[in-house]
């Protein structure tokens, strides 16, 4: 067997971590270690995680060196000794063959893939919409195969539910990033270094819901910050110097996209189906009918910023009747 580092950072996570460490103590793949890092806990996160290690020589604990789940990240990958890496959280659950499937697959794909699965999220309390929506669309792409088509939509790779050779970990720059929500940032700068995606059908993750989750508490999760990504990567990725550009939505989200193009010097043209706002300027720039986009003999990009499905098929179709080869990227 070759070895699997887990980096687990754990803050707060007291109420979780029973759970959580069991189900890796019990994983049909022994050859792992779990490399746990305090990011500062105030309750018996720490107490339990050291009762923990001294039962088992396969988890170590350290404190984060800084402080956030970046730091802490780091600090437990600068003590990382396996041939495979993959990321845990400390309030979920691993299930039974998660670590045997993840590098079985990732053996047989070799260098140059990473391995996931499906996940399903649990909850205390009842499972909100979102959530739902998020577990089968993730889900999804794994009966698609076609992870990254959907890369900017949202992030396409479950944080704690991916493994990769270590070489091709550290190659794109492992977890040094200070760009959050940093799993979105490792899943672009997977998407930006080729790095292929092989999924199993099974679910290797069971992702808890929470009031406390950071993702429901933590500014750096916020939309805003979910677009500043799109775009960053957008613009160094899939949009060449001297091409035309389309945002399509002038909602919130839509303004936010046209705002972080206009500090980056980006040109675009702006089209929204909604009548009440054809005709008016927002940061200088008018708001154009979509229909001009049948005048076009050449293709562009479109960035649509639309979040209603129903609205976006609706416009896919439409852009399709163009008949102009447009390529169309979805933010929302």
């Amino acid at each position: 067997m070759d070895l699997i580092s887990i980096i687990m950072p754990v803050r707060n996570a007291q109420p979780y971590l029973d759970e959580c460490l069991n189900s890796i103590l019990n994983q049909t793949y022994s050859d792992w270690e779990l490399i746990a890092v305090n990011d500062h806990s105030t309750d018996y996160s720490e107490s339990l995680l050291k009762e923990y290690a001294s039962k088992n020589k396969r988890i170590t604990c350290f404190q984060n060196s800084g402080s956030g789940i970046i730091d802490a990240l780091n600090t437990g990958y600068s003590y990382a000794k396996g041939r495979f890496v993959t990321r845990m959280d400390a309030d979920d659950i691993m299930p039974l063959n998660k670590l045997e499937l993840l590098s079985t697959i990732l053996q047989d794909a070799g260098p140059g893939h990473l391995s996931t699965g499906k996940v399903r999220y649990i909850s205390e309390n009842e499972l909100g919409d979102g959530f739902k929506k998020y577990e089968n669309w993730l889900n999804q792409l794994c009966d698609k195969d076609a992870h990254f088509e959907d890369i900017y939509k949202e992030c396409v790779i479950p944080s704690p539910c991916w493994m990769m050779y270590k070489e091709d970990f550290e190659s794109i720059g492992a977890f040094d990033s200070q760009s959050y929500p940093e799993d979105y940032d490792l899943c672009f700068r997977m998407y930006e270094n080729k790095i292929k995606v092989v999924p199993s059908s099974e679910v290797l993750h069971i992702w808890r819901d929470h009031g406390a989750r950071a993702s429901r508490n933590d500014e750096n999760y916020s939309d805003n910050r979910f677009l500043e990504l799109k775009v960053k990567y957008f613009l160094r990725n899939d949009f060449g110097s001297g091409e035309s550009l389309i945002v399509w939505g002038a909602g919130k989200k839509g303004k936010r996209i046209a705002q972080l193009l206009l500090d980056n010097d980006i040109d675009f043209l702006w089209v929204t189906n909604n009548d009440k706002k054809i005709g008016k300027h927002i940061y200088s720039k008018i708001l154009t009918h979509p229909k001009i986009l049948t005048a076009f003999d050449k293709p562009r990009s479109i960035i649509l910023a639309v979040a209603n499905e129903d609205e976006q098929n609706e416009i896919n179709g439409f852009i399709k009747q163009c008949n102009n080869s447009n390529t169309v990227y979805t933010f929302c």
